[in-house]
């Protein structure tokens, strides 16, 4: 499926002004009637289901943040406004098949405030933002009251009026037959949506929908510790609700840059050093590489290759208490030689002749000195 704005040949920041404009236009060229090309029809088609999405507020939000799988049309599992009428008529036979004394009806819980679509954003930060936290400054579109209206859905001096289908009732009643008799079930009205209202005279800047699109811009405060996968949750900075009703929450999902040196695990930060023969031998005092910035490290004399060496503290702290923080653990590696001047050489040799009894000398230097500077 081609995106819908560009089967309408529109911008993504659309009114509804021109994105009815546009379809009525295109319409008509590939009308069956008139275009008598075998693929006008599909055509048509795709066009009226680019503009049934796009005209809604709501599904036009859907679908820009998340495609075509935002609309329930795409094999999954349908959201629960989708499941509406099959609720509906489960209702309706386990309230009495056919709403004799079946209490309240379906319709009616639509009638009232309904709570905005929650959002998702995702945020990619890096490695030290990750581990000592930030402010980071993003924009988002979502779905917020029309200021021209004030959320009605119709035009100045005018106002919802009672709906002609259901005469104000938000229902309708349908006759079914079934193998076990005939039933009626209650639904919804289709040309109010339950409200038992419509919009005679909408408003020109929302489309009667009291919702309008905007592109706003917020301050995501990231706190200290957070990983890839965490989830932060910004209260009430999703889709606004219609008639009255709450705005949903906004999500923002993270994801860690990698560091070219470091390495985390949980609170635990990881990383290598190389140290030549001499200071693993007689050990020395280092500069190492932390999130802190470098910081000395002190080499024991005789540390062997593969050895942990930890700064306690210097770690990542943790998500919700910065206070506590883990360590940074380095594993040593030992860089030996692969040649020797002259002056080495003899150095090293008398230094194994001194710790080589006369009678093992031999064995020592081929065995150990040899192997490893020959």
């Amino acid at each position: 499926m081609a995106d819908y704005y560009e089967l309408l040949g529109v911008s993504r920041d659309v009114d509804a002004d021109s994105l009815k404009k546009a379809y009525r236009r295109l319409a008509r060229q590939y009308h069956p009637d008139v275009n008598k090309d075998p693929a006008a029809e599909d055509r048509f088609k795709e066009i009226g289901r680019a503009y049934e999405v796009l005209s809604d507020p709501q599904a036009r939000a859907r679908y820009d943040q998340f495609g075509e799988a935002g609309l329930g049309g795409g094999g999954g599992m349908p959201d629960m406004g989708d499941m509406g009428g099959f609720a509906d008529l489960f209702e309706t036979f386990f309230s009495g098949f056919g709403g004799a004394g079946g209490g309240a009806a379906p319709g009616a819980r639509r009638r009232g405030p309904r709570q905005g679509d929650d959002l998702r954003l995702d945020l990619t930060i890096s490695f030290s933002e990750a581990v000592f936290g930030s402010e980071k400054d993003v924009q988002i579109r979502h779905l917020e009251t029309c200021t021209t209206c004030n959320g009605s859905g119709a035009k100045a001096g005018s106002g919802p009026t009672t709906c002609g289908t259901c005469g104000g009732a938000g229902q309708v009643r349908r006759a079914t037959r079934t193998p076990f008799g005939s039933f009626t079930q209650v639904a919804p009205c289709p040309t109010c949506d339950g409200t038992g209202q419509v919009i005679a005279d909408p408003c020109n800047a929302c489309g009667g929908q009291g919702l309008q699109q905007v592109r706003k811009k917020l301050r995501i405060n990231i706190p200290a510790g957070v990983d890839t996968g965490t989830r932060l949750r910004v209260g009430q900075e999703g889709n606004a609700g219609q008639r009255g009703g709450p705005a949903g929450d906004l999500y923002v999902f993270l994801t860690v840059q990698s560091h070219p040196h470091l390495r985390r695990d949980g609170v635990t930060v990881h990383s290598e050093v190389s140290l030549n023969y001499l200071q693993a031998i007689l050990g020395d005092t280092i500069e190492v590489e932390t999130v802190d910035g470098h910081e000395p490290l002190e080499i024991p004399a005789g540390t062997q290759p593969g050895a942990v060496i930890t700064l306690q503290g210097k770690g990542v702290p943790r998500l919700g208490n910065p206070v506590a923080r883990g360590n940074h653990q380095f594993t040593i590696k030992v860089q030996l030689p692969t040649k020797l001047n002259g002056e080495e050489r003899q150095l090293l040799e008398q230094l194994a002749g001194h710790h080589t009894s006369k009678g093992q000398r031999h064995h020592h230097k081929s065995g150990l000195f040899g192997g490893l500077f020959g």
